[in-house]
């Protein structure tokens, strides 16, 4: 009966951190696919602001009408994800 209890505690356990890094995982995916895509844009539109806190994508988004097709299709894909998250 403890075995059992406990097995089902420890799989319950693995199962949540599973869960819970599948999306760590995927926006880290997503987020090689914006830097990969968005590299020459980056340069070129936003070389002066400082990375972290959302700044880049934001003056990506703020520049989408000068961005690559590229690019462009990458922050699409990451907007429609963070929609289809929440």
């Amino acid at each position: 009966m403890f075995y059992s209890r406990l097995f089902a505690a420890f799989g319950l356990a693995t199962a949540l951190t599973v869960a819970a890094a599948a999306p760590a995982a995927a926006q880290a995916a997503m987020g090689k696919q914006i830097r990969e895509a968005c590299q020459a844009d980056y340069k070129a539109l936003c070389n002066g602001i400082q990375p972290g806190g959302g700044r880049v994508l934001k003056c990506l988004q703020e520049h989408q009408d000068q961005v690559s097709k590229e690019c462009l299709s990458a922050l699409e894909q990451a907007k429609a994800a963070r929609s289809g998250a929440q």
